[in-house]
């Protein structure tokens, strides 16, 4: 089977970040292969962290990032968001940058063969780069299906490997697992803002769960193989050692939902596996800022706010509780940099006013939210912002958004204890310093759950310690192995699995998973806005009197146009310059 891969080569030298406790992303150097370079373990450092700067961007605007990865049913961007590909491009990064990245890692591995560092050494190098050869591997096998599988850095265009087709997607997973498991084995402690062992067990625990799933539930006609459940059970049991391990380390739940996202120092805590760190003045993010500011957000969609359970545990459909979600016109108040309403001088509640000097009004969900679970009142910022109704967060710009449901989870008054510092460190593109998790210990009791219950071995003590943990912090009752049934689970999986999909929709709603869970459970056209009207609403705004936003059904909309679903987006299409330099060796996924 073929091995081989090439991309872009030039020569032996190869751009690397050298970066002082893995910040630092401006280029300084370029190195030179030679073994006085793999021999030096200073040098050897910095390559691989070039590598961490490389691939974890965290809050920053790349990739599978939280709340920018918005083709979902959770987000609705104010402009219309079509498929990620609706043809097939040129070039483009989703391709091209993994693989720069692989190329980057078999570099090191190749030159640790001949190394003279220590043995120890060599291991630990070695397995930070099967780590993220891992990585990048999954992120090309997700959205490309089969790709050519490289172990080795190919140095000519005219290598007689690189003319060959793609190599089988599961053959590919396979030889992800074996990266995954020697770096597990060989990588080390380490701090959770750098390489350890249990950074190396969370991403196992993500990658198997993805391919058992997808592999149960993928069909012929749409994936281009049918279900294995063989292969799939194999790797959900996989995803259940690595998240045991995880749960068996230590970590625990923090008792505020909201905290691992909005938090200037996640060194300490407990829920954290793995995080990004970001410093005041030196490196910095613009997910606070894109969330706070005047730009308008992509807001949260009707669909995804119906998706909360209430207080009772029952979903909309069979809750005894109030079901409304008409907001209510409340005064509104100036609130101050410690969270509360402002006071007056003389002691009483700062109202805003307008230019004629009247008393100004905003829609407040607080009772429609009160009622749901907990942690949608930490998503989304209790008062809806619009055209014509915007709100502002202390001292920021008036926020709008798509859908009138703003996104309140990143948003901190710790930067800053001044008007000024409010306005520089959230209002500012790339100010931003709030830390980002990027693993974490609820989304490992979520794949713990979510693999046991595919197995079909889950016990209701699983359940309690996993699911349930998140369960109970979000102020809701625990689960059970026979939850009542919800008529809206229409898409053939037990009333467990619903709940247990449920459940990781909403812990890590923004986190920018969503659309790739629906690819792995076959549910991507939910994404379709025929099918599925409420993907592209947002608040009940009918009682708003000559509202400026456009209504469909009495609910917002930010874009009239709409999304239909094709089996061919279930692969991205494969850049035209790939399919020319393999001399069309590498041929076009279906559909494209």
């Amino acid at each position: 089977m073929k091995k081989t891969y090439l991309l872009g080569l030039a020569g032996l030298a190869l751009l690397f970040v050298s970066c002082n406790d893995m910040l630092d992303v401006t280029p300084r150097d370029k190195f030179t292969n030679d073994p006085a370079f793999w021999n030096n373990e200073n040098q050897v450092q910095n390559y691989t962290n070039g590598m961490y700067s490389n691939n974890f961007s965290g809050y920053g605007q790349g990739i599978d990032d939280p709340y920018f990865s918005s083709l979902t049913d959770d987000q609705a961007d104010p402009d219309f968001n079509n498929w990620t590909f609706t043809s097939v491009p040129a070039k483009t990064s989703y391709w091209s940058t993994p693989y720069s990245e692989i190329r980057r890692c078999n570099y090191l591995l190749d030159n640790m063969a001949t190394s003279s560092l220590p043995d120890a050494s060599k291991a630990k190098y070695s397995a930070i780069a099967r780590l993220m050869r891992a990585y990048n591997y999954f992120l090309l096998v997700k959205r490309y299906g089969d790709v050519q599988w490289q172990d080795h850095v190919i140095m000519s265009s005219d290598d007689e490997l690189v003319t060959g087709p793609r190599d089988d997607r599961d053959y590919v997973m396979d030889k992800v697992l074996e990266d995954l498991d020697y770096a597990i084995a060989n990588i080390g402690s380490g701090n959770k803002a750098t390489w350890s062992t249990d950074l190396a067990l969370a991403m196992k625990s993500d990658i198997c769960l993805y391919e058992g799933t997808y592999c149960k539930y993928r069909t012929a006609a749409d994936n281009g193989k049918g279900p294995d459940n063989a292969r799939a059970q194999k790797y959900l049991n996989e995803c259940v050692n690595a998240s045991q391990q995880i749960m068996n380390a230590g970590y625990s739940l923090t008792d505020n939902y909201g905290e691992i996202y909005n938090s200037l120092d996640l060194s300490a805590n407990k829920e954290i596996i793995f995080y990004r760190k970001y410093v005041k003045d030196m490196l910095g993010h613009s997910t606070v800022d894109y969330t706070s500011g005047s730009t308008a957000q992509r807001g949260i969609t009707k669909d995804a706010i119906d998706a909360f359970l209430f207080l009772d545990g029952k979903p909309l459909a069979t809750t005894s509780l109030n079901k409304s979600d008409k907001p209510k016109l409340v005064p509104y108040y100036f609130i101050g940099l410690d969270g509360n309403i402002g006071k007056t001088a003389d002691g009483r509640d700062s109202v805003l006013l307008d230019g004629n000097g009247n008393q100004r009004m905003v829609y407040s969900m607080e009772d429609v939210f009160a009622v749901r679970d907990k942690r949608l009142a930490t998503i989304v910022d209790t008062h809806l912002a619009f055209k014509g109704y915007g709100y502002a967060r202390t001292w920021l710009a008036e926020m709008t958004s798509s859908t009138g449901y703003t996104i309140g989870k990143y948003y901190t008054t710790e930067m800053g204890t001044t008007s000024q510092e409010q306005l520089t460190y959230c209002n500012e593109i790339g100010k931003g310093y709030t830390d980002a998790p990027i693993y974490y210990l609820s989304r490992v009791l979520l794949n713990y759950a979510e693999a046991k219950a595919e197995l079909g071995s889950a016990t209701q003590a699983d359940l309690d310690k996993s699911v349930n943990l998140l369960q109970v912090r979000a102020g809701l009752p625990g689960m059970t192995l026979n939850p009542d049934a919800d008529p809206a689970n229409k898409v053939g999986v037990s009333s467990l699995i619903w709940e247990i999909r449920r459940a990781r929709r909403c812990e890590l709603m923004t986190d920018g998973v969503r659309y790739w869970d629906l690819v792995r459970w076959h549910m991507l056209d939910k994404l379709d806005t025929n099918m599925n009207p409420d993907i592209r609403r947002g608040a009940n705004l009918s009682d708003v009197p000559n509202c400026d936003v456009d209504l469909d059904g009495g609910y917002a909309i930010p874009y009239t146009a709409t999304r239909t679903y094709d089996k061919k987006y279930y692969f991205y299409p494969i850049p035209t310059d790939q399919i020319k330099a393999s001399g069309n060796g590498t041929t076009q996924n279906p559909g494209w």
